[in-house]
């Protein structure tokens, strides 16, 4: 055998912390057990073992439907290190969202947190291709993942996998529609860390790493497994729902250096009183903004208070991770950075002609960490693999410094008098303004047929809608970002819609 060609991800990223002497380390910790990088090696052969037990053969599927505990990085790696490919699946779906999951992965088995059993339960009989379902906690008739596991060897020798094997899926947010599984290579986490890691963030063996992004999110899976796991970091994990209160209470139990939220949830932390420096991490030194672009508003309002930079930046299921962002000392709030080593940008138009600085176009990137297609979706996949391309569906601007300002998903742009019209520059706008939370704005027309801007908000706790203050929010809107641009029409909801990910689905909100 060509040992050249083998290459599996386990190794990598696990078992070198090992031979780092890191063995002692805390690896994962959540809110009742702490596995130090020798309890999860242990535990991943132990995974390993048990799945072959059941007979499950390489490049075979298996879905995780797990909330955040160390068990799912035991899980992940564990069926990696067995060449085992396991899907993430997001935990705040329907059934029927998971019935087409399943149906569509083909897995033979289900790994599930006891507390989701209930939700996939009606479909468990109903699926040809799953033959074990194995449950996470609790007590029941199906097997349980730990009394399992106990009966498994903690020996596994790892599947000599080749760099440009499938080591597992991650299904794309369905912002825009029906999610589509990304087939991953097994160094693609590498890749990500050694490059937004390290050239980026300036990971350390002594960080430690909250993500209030959800593992099977690429986004969290990142930032809780591939980058610190790269050099041996420690990452807190938060199994219940990233609220204010819980992801200040886990900063200020365990003093994280590096945070990784998402915008709607830095927003939400700014609007409680209790998000002080004094209540969240005395050891933060970055945090970092990923899902959607960070209003320019909000990062200012951080810093000042926090004391400590966001870094926005933009990734995607399809690249893995973060391929555009900002950098400690050079943070632009309002964009999304400049290019870093690693990746290649570049911005075209409808007919694929590179546009120069200050023209609108879309945003394709390079890099090794691009996924292997959709899985059962070729013309989809031909749509956006583009050979060394990647068509994210996103349309920037770049200034002559080179900083791309993000402008909208390529279904949402839309054009007012003749010229085309960023819905993210109006939203910046509108939470820009004391009275609004969060904002979301889609193209919309009555009675004459021309497009104009139509803005849904959620008003700041306390603030009452008025005519009085629509007409202030369009003043606003016209002073800051251009007459042409205010939204005709406001709409006030309790709520916006979003996908798990918190990305916000602006195709339901046309349909209003």
């Amino acid at each position: 055998m060509d040992t050249s060609r083998i290459y599996n991800a386990a190794t990598a990223l696990l078992d070198a912390n090992i031979e780092r002497g890191y063995g002692d380390k805390p690896a994962f910790i959540d809110s009742t057990r702490t596995l130090t990088y020798r309890d999860l090696q242990r535990e991943s052969c132990k995974v390993a073992n048990m799945l072959t037990a059941l007979g499950v053969a390489r490049e075979v599927r298996v879905a995780l439907l797990l909330h955040d505990t160390v068990a799912y990085p035991a899980v992940f790696w564990g069926a990696i290190r067995a060449g085992i490919v396991p899907v993430c699946l997001n935990t705040l779906l329907t059934a029927e969202q998971y019935r087409y999951m399943l149906e569509d992965s083909r897995a033979q088995v289900l790994i599930v947190s006891e507390p989701l059993l209930e939700v996939v339960a009606p479909l468990l009989d109903d699926l040809p291709a799953l033959k074990h379902v194995i449950v996470d906690g609790g007590e029941g008739e199906r097997p349980r993942l730990a009394e399992l596991m106990a009966e498994a060897s903690d020996s596994f020798e790892t599947a000599p996998t080749n760099p440009d094997e499938t080591a597992f899926w991650l299904y794309s947010s369905g912002s825009t529609g029906a999610p589509k599984g990304v087939r991953h290579v097994h160094t693609s986490p590498q890749y990500i860390a050694d490059t937004y890691g390290k050239n980026v963030l300036g990971i350390r063996h002594d960080d430690v790493c909250f993500s209030a992004a959800k593992i099977f999110f690429a986004y969290g899976l990142g930032a809780s497994m591939a980058l610190p796991m790269s050099v041996g970091a420690t990452t807190v994990l938060l199994t219940g729902r990233p609220t204010p209160e819980s992801v200040l209470e886990t900063m200020h139990a365990h003093n994280p250096t590096l945070f990784f939220g998402v915008p709607t949830l830095y927003a939400a932390m700014l609007a409680d009183e209790n998000c002080t420096p004094e209540n969240a991490s005395n050891a933060l030194r970055l945090c970092i903004s990923a899902g959607e672009a960070l209003p320019e508003d909000i990062g200012h309002r951080w810093e000042a208070r926090m004391g400590v930079p966001i870094l926005d930046g933009i990734g995607s299921t399809e690249m893995l991770h973060v391929f555009l962002s900002n950098r400690p000392g050079d943070i632009r709030y309002g964009t999304s950075g400049r290019e870093f080593e690693g990746y290649r940008l570049k911005l075209v138009d409808e007919d694929g002609n590179e546009v120069a600085d200050g023209e609108l176009g879309e945003l394709l990137v390079s890099g090794d960490s691009a996924g292997d297609g959709y899985w059962n979706q070729r013309a989809k996949s031909r749509a956006t693999f583009q050979g060394l391309w990647v068509r994210t569906g996103d349309k920037y601007t770049r200034d002559s410094e080179g900083y791309y300002h993000y402008c909208g998903r390529t279904d949402d742009m839309f054009k007012v008098s003749g010229r085309w019209t960023s819905p993210f520059e109006i939203e910046q706008a509108l939470v820009a303004h004391d009275a609004v939370l969060e904002a979301a704005v889609v193209a919309h027309h009555e009675g004459d047929g021309l497009i104009k801007p139509k803005a849904f908000v959620i008003l700041t706790e306390g603030q009452p809608p008025s005519e009085a203050l629509f007409e202030e929010l369009k003043a606003h809107v016209k002073q800051a970002v251009g007459v042409w641009k205010y939204p005709r029409w406001i709409e006030v909801l309790d709520e916006l819609p979003k996908t798990a990910t918190g990305k916000i689905q602006r195709f339901k909100l046309r349909r209003c």
